[in-house]
């Protein structure tokens, strides 16, 4: 039997959004992070969930750091 799992947090601030989404069918995962601000989408960063996360996530476990390489770029 196949894994699958689906998660969505959405944290609000103000005018800006932030949705960060976990999806596995069948085995294979992808993450994103997403940001709107004042209701318009921005941008969108989304990449695979390496393996030993996705068994780390079917165990329940907490997986420290998940989104950190799905982070927005910010100037300086």
């Amino acid at each position: 039997m196949k894994f699958n799992y689906y998660n969505k947090e959405i944290k609000q601030r103000g005018g800006k959004k932030t949705v960060r989404l976990v999806s596995i069918k069948k085995g294979k995962g992808h993450k994103s992070v997403s940001h709107y601000h004042n209701g318009k989408h921005q941008k969108t960063h989304k990449k695979m969930i390496c393996p030993h996360h996705i068994t780390m996530i079917k165990k329940g476990k907490f997986v420290p750091g998940l989104f950190k390489d799905c982070r927005h770029n910010k100037k300086v």
